[in-house]
């Protein structure tokens, strides 16, 4: 059912920033093309920095010629045009000379991510070969090191061509590109898979492009001819390559890339990477403003200027009022501007951004009563619950916000979020079903809960994610954030759910939380204490259990999200946290008599 009226219809367009004239959006239809118009380029490009801070450009000139021969020998090997070639490499200049070379040769590039964590191969082995799979995907193409490590994933996913390295493949001279259509698939990007297995996202190159002059028109006084951009994100996930590669490319401009591991180990190398460019926009999930906060040492950031950053991008991940404003405050004295903080929405189905907030101004919060929200009312409070705009549609994309049934209601009123426009995906690869429940008439079920209040969106967590208690809604991201702040807690690694057993006459509220490494055993009773304690103070409900969990214990998506569903069933079947370390009392105490039978079955299960 379409909407009567949408978000977008209904707003003023969006204020540009007035430093610089419009930058001129792209004319090209096709990835393909897009590279192409650069060839000629050969002053801009990637400066690609190594864990020791040292560059190299790669060109997008330099690029272009070098997927030209990848491309080729791509042909040589005998990949047919429409075929799916999987990458998996770290952020290198192999990584982009494979990805356009597959496009170059008519095929389809699916980026998956590197094996990062060697004590979990299996799960890896596991999840990146039923993606493998999912994509049909007939080659991989990665580098030495991890070959070494892929060998169970190749045999679990069998691709035709095998997994083969550049230098591996045919030599060949530099033949033309394919020239493909706008409506065929250029991208195959892989959902994140929070609360499901994820799912191949189909995205033709129109809705690629289109997404790219969305982005690059919404920020015109930023963004010009010689506009700068800096990024540590994966190229493996939408917001690094679509929303940080791609964009630069159109505008022929430089873009500073540090690798995702680089960052973490050192955060403060990003925001030098930033100073030293003098980057102008540089995007970053939630989670890396707050490591910033907590790992960034000032003598780190000797010489450092950020004045010259203007679009400091949030999303990918609920956003935090507090961490905002604690990386603002942080960073204040190396010349950050707090209007340089702007949190955003989007997901991959949507092929990157839905909704930015107004650029060149403070970000924008408000409180509302807490009560109501769970009851799926947004009642302004002075002393309710934060949240965070997400701001307004990208032009040319629309939201509207919708009931179980599907049917729009009033702004205020909490639903599910809907959206539409020309990024959207043509649907799962492969997967009708899954695309008839996700796509109807036009409009994507983004499957995110939120409202609008006075024009901007709001978002209020995942439809699968909510937690349900007495039959009221609510956010498992408040009252995950209530006990980051707990010493003891490793911030960003706890999950709440809410689970009611066969046979119980409630829902219980379980908290996992991960310890750091340096907590005595004897610390953690009174740490899960605190945890109960602080979330009846500031949200005010009772945790029934707390699982406290060894560094690492959460299962996480290629890109980081904790997988709360998954938390739980590993939890129920016995897999994630000690036994010893749970506390039965409390579930006995919660289920009373009808949760005992649940309780001496869960200890079973744990003991077999």
């Amino acid at each position: 059912m379409a909407a009567e009226s949408s978000l977008a219809e209904t707003l003023a367009p969006r204020p540009a920033l007035d430093e610089a004239p419009p930058c001129s959006p792209t004319t090209a239809e096709t990835l393909v093309e897009l590279l192409e118009q650069a060839r000629e380029v050969e002053h801009n490009g990637l400066y690609l920095i190594d864990r020791r801070e040292r560059e190299r450009l790669l060109s997008w000139g330099e690029l272009a010629d070098s997927s030209r021969r990848v491309g080729a020998s791509l042909r040589a090997l005998g990949i047919q045009p429409g075929e799916r070639v999987a990458l998996i490499y770290p952020t290198s200049e192999a990584f982009f000379r494979a990805f356009f070379g597959i496009l170059y040769a008519g095929a389809v590039p699916v980026p998956l991510y590197p094996p990062v964590r060697l004590g979990r191969l299996d799960e890896y082995h596991r999840r990146t070969s039923a993606m493998l799979q999912a994509a049909s995907v007939g080659l991989i193409l990665t580098e030495r090191r991890l070959r070494a490590l892929l060998g169970a994933t190749v045999e679990m996913a069998l691709p035709a061509l095998g997994c083969r390295l550049l230098d591996e493949l045919p030599v060949v001279g530099k033949e033309a590109p394919a020239d493909p259509l706008a409506a065929d698939l250029g991208l195959v990007q892989f959902s994140s898979g929070t609360t499901v297995s994820p799912k191949p996202v189909a995205l033709a190159h129109r809705a690629i492009l289109a997404q790219v002059r969305a982005l690059n028109t919404n920020w015109p006084g930023v963004l010009g001819e010689t506009a700068r951009g800096a990024s540590w994100l994966p190229l493996y996930h939408d917001m690094g390559l679509i929303g940080c590669i791609f964009p630069a490319l159109a505008l022929h401009s430089d873009l500073a890339l540090l690798p995702p591991e680089v960052f973490v180990a050192r955060p403060a190398t990003w925001l030098r990477a930033i100073s030293r460019h003098r980057a102008h926009v540089s995007p970053a999930p939630d989670f890396a403003y707050g490591l910033c906060v907590e790992r960034i040492r000032d003598e780190e950031l000797d010489g450092v200027d950020l004045s010259s950053w203007r679009v400091a991008l949030d999303g990918a991940e609920p956003i935090s009022p507090t961490t905002l404003r604690a990386f603002c405050e942080r960073f204040a004295r190396w010349g950050l501007r707090p209007e340089a903080l702007t949190p955003v929405y989007g997901l991959s189905e949507s092929t990157l951004a839905v909704t930015f907030s107004t650029l060149d101004q403070p970000f924008r919060t408000e409180r509302f009563d807490r009560d109501a929200l769970a009851s799926d009312h947004a009642v302004p409070a002075a002393d309710g619950v934060e949240l965070v705009s997400v701001g307004r549609p990208l032009d040319g994309t629309e939201i509207d916000i919708r009931d179980r049934e599907a049917r729009s209601v009033p702004h205020g009123v909490v639903g599910r979020v809907w959206t539409r426009g020309p990024s959207l995906m043509d649907g799962y690869l492969d997967r009708p079903q899954a695309t008839a429940a996700a796509l109807r008439d036009g409009w994507l079920d983004t499957g995110d809960l939120g409202f609008v209040h006075d024009g901007e969106l709001f978002l209020t967590g995942r439809a699968k994610d909510v937690v349900i208690l007495r039959g009221r809604n609510y956010a498992p991201a408040e009252i995950e954030r209530v006990v980051d702040g707990i010493e003891g807690v490793r911030v960003g690694c706890v999950v709440a759910v809410s689970h009611r057993p066969e046979g119980a006459d409630r829902e219980a509220l379980l908290l996992f939380v991960e310890t750091r490494r340096d907590i005595a055993p004897e610390e953690r009773e009174v740490l899960e204490a605190r945890v109960v304690e602080a979330v009846l103070g500031a949200v005010g409900l009772k945790v029934d259990a707390v699982v406290a969990l060894e560094p690492g214990s959460l299962p996480r998506t290629s890109s980081g999200k904790l997988r709360r569903r998954e938390a739980l069933e590993r939890f129920l079947a016995g897999d994630l946290g000690a036994p010893e370390r749970v506390t039965p009392w409390l579930l006995g105490k919660a289920f009373a008599s009808s949760g005992v039978a649940w309780t001496r079955a869960w200890w079973k299960r744990r003991r077999a």
